[in-house]
């Protein structure tokens, strides 16, 4: 399955999503419509476990949202869409990484913070000039602070600098940082420490950890108790992986 400006393709439990707008991958109303339909379908597949966004070429992840679409008439449908493909994209049970390279700004860098997992080469840059334009980016208002605080989502978004991969990785933007060229390796090393273990544990894993992540400790302590009685208990693969343990042999995953 492909479109002009959005391209997906997917390999046994491992997805990719391009955006196909080299070389800065601009994000105008049509690719966020196209985004959209592409997370939309990805809801609807069974059995993933890991989904790479990335963009197309060698210059930029995504420059951000068209600032022709910033005007009276396009700016509400520009933000519903593109908040609506964040949402979706925050929502997915798989595990979410965001393939970086060159510049990450605006919507761009928004879209890649909502990945769960964030793979940057030292050539990679981040920033949030919206404020140059009279205006702010509100998915950045409401999620960086839970990220990096209060005061330094205030000093990205009040200055519109622009962060080196080195700055994004120790404010912890940054998952891992490394060597520029070195993307694709270290994306399939990732791909492949994630994908070798039980689809089925990851997925709850995730589900856990975002729950650490939107409630405070005694109820998301709760929350991942319950979801570990009720449902991780319940799949093969944890019987698995004790049974291998305990008979020294490699498990030998079902992803269920």
């Amino acid at each position: 399955m492909s479109t002009e400006s959005v391209l997906y393709e997917r390999r046994d439990r491992m997805a990719t999503v391009t955006l196909n707008r080299p070389p800065l991958n601009i994000l105008d109303i049509p690719t966020i419509h196209e985004l959209n339909n592409v997370l939309g379908r990805i809801y609807q597949e069974e059995g993933l476990q890991l989904v790479v966004v990335r963009g197309a070429g060698e210059r930029a992840f995504s420059a951000g949202v068209a600032v022709q679409d910033h005007t009276p008439d396009k700016i509400q449908p520009m933000l519903e869409g593109l908040h609506g493909a964040i949402r979706r994209l925050r929502d997915l049970a798989p595990v979410t990484v965001a393939a970086v390279r060159g510049h990450c700004l605006g919507g761009g860098m928004e879209v890649a913070l909502a990945c769960d997992l964030v793979v940057a080469t030292d050539d990679a840059r981040f920033g949030q000039p919206e404020i140059e334009l009279g205006c702010y980016p509100p998915v950045a208002a409401a999620l960086y602070p839970s990220l990096i605080g209060y005061g330094r989502t205030l000093d990205l978004l009040l200055t519109g600098r622009t962060l080196a991969c080195e700055e994004a990785e120790r404010l912890g933007l940054v998952t891992r940082r490394v060597e520029a060229g070195g993307l694709d390796a270290a994306v399939e090393n990732l791909t492949a420490e994630i994908t070798g273990k039980s689809a089925a544990v990851t997925r709850l894993t995730k589900k856990t950890v975002r729950a650490g992540r939107e409630l405070g400790f005694d109820a998301a302590l709760a929350e991942t108790e319950r979801v570990y009685l009720e449902e991780l208990a319940r799949t093969e693969d944890m019987g698995e992986g004790i049974a291998a343990f305990m008979e020294k042999r490699r498990p030998v995953w079902k992803h269920r």
